[in-house]
């Protein structure tokens, strides 16, 4: 009988150290495919961006990874983030997920804060609204965010700026920045950018100019609109400074359109000079208050290098080129107008 307790008592270690055996086994595996197995399919696609807006908690992560078909185990994924605590530490950003990324990493990655810098590119832009609406479609800022800081003139001031010239401060450009920058913090980048590209060299241009960097910036925006021929900017702005130094109004025909609010006028008339606004720069001596424009960086330093010489108008050619005839007196240019008037006429451009 002794024999045979013996023989149970070990039958019965060896099943419960094999049923131990299996619960590790099980255990190990569970944590594994927990940590280690890969929980991100993508199907197709190598990769896919996941968008945390500020303010947003576990279960607005949760719901976009599922909702997006990110993750094919919620659970698991649910499990680890409990369990590292992500789920009171959800960061917002814009992070990108690659295919086959597992649990460990995903979380790792979402805790820390490790996100894409997103390319703000903003160029072809005329008014603040147009602006405001490229820096949302980048950014997690709304339109409506970014145009209360365009329209705050305390805080404007605070940056040397104006609610007129405001958008002096966002020079094109390609900008590096996280998807979750703020309208504040977005201004404060601008303005480090812009004093970044008013160095010294180029604020002595602008001072032996007669102009500020806004004022540069306002005549470049002019010039931007009047010509595509880089190679000629130089002389027109030499006009436009020519005419600042005689006091006379610079008559120019963008600042007409942007008064009106149509830029795709093509020949402005006689009613459309007596436009009453700052901007209308036939009705007002001066540069208008802001720029009609964001003026490409190039263009700006054309104004900068302008070309010195005597000429005080310049009219389109008559010919679609694109370039423009120069002229030192008003009966010269007179004579330039009207050939270009009978051009339109041919066209019949109205």
């Amino acid at each position: 009988m002794a024999k045979k307790g013996k023989s149970v008592f070990f039958k019965i270690i060896v099943i419960t150290g094999v049923l131990l055996i299996l619960a590790g086994i099980f255990t190990a595996y569970k944590a594994y495919t927990i940590l280690y197995k890969s929980n991100v399919k993508l199907d197709d696609k190598n990769s896919t961006y996941l968008y945390i807006k500020t303010g947003s908690d576990f279960n607005e992560v949760l719901n976009q990874l599922n909702t997006n078909k990110i993750i094919s185990d919620a659970s698991s994924f649910e499990w680890l983030a409990d369990y590292k605590d992500y789920k009171n530490h959800v960061k917002p950003g814009k992070y990108t997920i690659k295919n086959g990324m597992n649990n460990n990493e995903l979380i790792n990655m979402l805790m820390s804060g490790r996100q894409e810098p997103v390319k703000l590119v903003f160029n072809n832009v005329r008014t603040k609204y147009q602006l405001a609406g490229k820096m949302s479609s980048q950014l997690e800022a709304d339109s409506l965010s970014i145009i209360e800081l365009l329209d705050n003139a305390d805080y404007l001031d605070s940056l040397g700026f104006t609610v007129d010239n405001a958008i002096a401060v966002f020079i094109p450009n390609t900008y590096e920045l996280y998807w979750n920058t703020s309208a504040k913090q977005l201004f404060e980048k601008m303005k480090k950018e812009f004093d970044k590209f008013w160095n010294n060299s180029r604020k002595t241009k602008a001072e032996n100019a007669g102009l500020s960097p806004v004022e540069v910036e306002i005549l470049a925006s002019i010039i931007q609109e009047e010509s595509r021929k880089y190679d000629e900017m130089p002389t027109i702005a030499g006009v436009y400074i020519n005419r600042l130094n005689k006091g006379m109004k610079l008559e120019a025909d963008p600042t007409v359109k942007f008064a009106i609010g149509d830029f795709s006028i093509k020949r402005i008339l006689k009613k459309h000079l007596l436009t009453d606004s700052p901007y209308n720069t036939y009705q007002n001596k001066g540069l208008p208050p802001g720029p009609i424009c964001l003026p490409d960086s190039r263009i700006i330093d054309k104004v900068l290098n302008y070309e010195k010489h005597n000429y005080l108008f310049f009219c389109a050619k008559p010919d679609g080129s694109g370039y423009h005839s120069f002229a030192k007196t008003s009966a010269e240019h007179s004579r330039n107008a009207q050939i270009y008037h009978q051009y339109l006429n041919t066209l019949k451009i109205k």
